[in-house]
This record gives C-alpha cells, structure tokens and sequence, in this order.
C-alpha cells in the first residue's frame, strides 16, 4: 500500500488444490472491488487506462493471471466455469465479500461465468468478449482477421498442433514492445486499432503478452480450448445485469459476437458501437462503461 491509501501489487494466492494465482491489487483499498478477467493471451499487469479510470470511479482493482499464464500454475483442461471456484478463493484470500466484474476479449465469457455462478457478483461488464463456439446461430470464425482463423483452425486440430502455432506465437510475442506486437498482429487490426496501439496503451498490451507468454503457451492453449468447447454454464442463469460493448470493425472478436451475446443474455445492456474495434472500443469508453458499471451494482 502506498501512503495515499492506494494498494498496487503483485501477490501470490494459494487455492485449495494446491494451485497458486498470480494476482495483482491496485486501487482505493476500501474501494468497491473490481475483478477484471483480462485477454486472450493475456496477465495481471497494469493497464494504465483502466487503472486510471478504476481509481477515478473508486474502484480497488483485482485482475488475476489465469491458469497456465505468467506465474499462475497451469489447470489441463479447465472449463470456462472453473473461473468461478478461482475468482471465490482469490475474494475470500482478499477478505472481500462483493465485487463488480469485467472481461476483455477472451476475458469475456470469464466474466460471464462470474455473472451467472459466482453469488458475490452485482454487475458484469463484458468488452469485445468472446461468443459461444457450439451455437447454431453463430459463425465463429466468420469476420475474423487470418491470424485468428489459423489459431482457431489449428486449435479444432487437437493440443500438438495448436501448441505448435502458439509456439511460433510466443516467438514474436514474447519479447515484442508494442511496434512489434502491431506488426505481428496486423490481420487483426483495422486501422482505428493500429492507431490504439500507441503510447502507453501500446507498451501495456505488449508487457502483457510479456508476461503471459514468459513461462509457456500453456494458459493461452488452454484458453483457446475452453472457448471451443462448452463453457459449463448457462446464460439463463443470469440474474444481475450485464452490460456488452462490441466494436463493428473488430477483427479479433467480430462483430457478430457481441450481437449473439446481446441477444441471449437476459436483460442485456448492449452498446454496439459502429466504427470502433477491438482495442479502441476499450480505450476510447472505459469512463463510460464504469458510469455504466457502478450505477447497475448500485441498483
């Protein structure tokens, strides 16, 4: 803790089964806490952006390296629910008892696990979050850059060959400062993303792959497996109000994500937003979203 009240730091949980959790506490400490389920690949590192605008709100934000990224031990086949059973012990370790929830890209369904199981949760924010693989009323694929097609091609392709491609990933990812991770994206990245991708925002999605990626591929292949299978929850279960912002010319999580997900969670808030991607979606409404977030946990 700093001496202005503020808490920002990385700490090591130890779960139940023996797991520990990478998890990182930044923020008011008496603020009400905000548990961000970060992307796909992605870590409990700072995002600057959303730091300023938790603090702005009064939030204590709670981000956690899933399972196999960063330091956090590796959980083989874990579900999207498992996130529930972490997300409770990291609550109880932190001595909290309520939280709002967000989710980013591959964060999304994570954070609409909490929603629908996770009894501590008043509100749930879900930004450019990724739809359901097994509907019928949804194109995964269709819409997205190549890259993500290739990943998801080689991911149905079964663990050897998705690690493979992940580990070429890694390569370029691993050590990339935020030009390079513009140049290894470029399919999936509209222009209105590219221009996102600079300055601090930039270095901060980079240090993220970073640390992600520092250990192994393990979280992102068991992210990426987790989305093609079923998520272990259901929708229907949500009961408090969630809130969905999708960016029309996203080409990580396209469009027709967010409207699915729009469509089948109940009472929905859905802010479809014409022009904007994957990360400039994010970057450009934050406060706006936290407006959105607090007011429906204080319903």
């Amino acid at each position: 803790m700093n001496h202005n009240g503020q808490v920002d730091e990385l700490t090591r949980i130890e779960l139940l089964d023996g797991r520990t959790l990478d998890v990182r506490v930044s923020g008011p400490e008496n603020g009400l806490p905000l548990v961000f389920h970060h992307g796909t690949p992605g870590a409990a590192t700072s995002l600057s952006a959303l730091d300023v605008a938790a603090e702005r709100h009064g939030l204590q934000l709670i981000t956690a390296s899933r399972p196999g990224y960063g330091g956090s031990t590796r959980h083989a086949g874990r579900s999207v629910a498992d996130v529930v059973d972490d997300t409770n012990q990291v609550l109880d370790a932190l001595g909290l008892e309520r939280c709002v929830v967000a989710g980013w890209s591959g964060g999304g369904p994570h954070a609409l696990a909490c929603a629908a199981r996770l009894d501590r949760t008043l509100a749930t924010l879900v930004i450019a979050g990724v739809g359901p693989f097994d509907v019928t009323d949804l194109d995964f694929l269709a819409g997205m850059g190549h890259d993500n097609i290739e990943e998801f091609g080689a991911t149905l392709q079964g663990e050897a060959r998705l690690r493979e491609f992940l580990d070429g990933q890694r390569a370029e990812l691993v050590s990339a400062d935020a030009a390079g991770v513009v140049e290894s994206m470029r399919s999936l990245l509209p222009q209105v993303d590219r221009d996102a991708l600079t300055d601090r925002f930039g270095e901060d999605v980079a240090a993220s792959f970073r640390e992600a990626l520092r250990v192994s591929v393990d979280g992102w292949l068991d992210d990426d497996v987790a989305f093609v299978k079923p998520w272990g929850f259901d929708l229907g279960e949500i009961q408090t109000p969630v809130s969905v912002w999708q960016g029309s010319v996203d080409l990580m999580v396209p469009y027709a994500h967010g409207q699915w997900l729009s469509r089948n969670i109940p009472g929905v808030t859905a802010n479809l937003r014409e022009g904007e991607g994957h990360l400039s979606v994010l970057l450009g409404s934050l406060g706006e979203m936290l407006d959105d977030l607090v007011d429906a946990a204080l319903l």
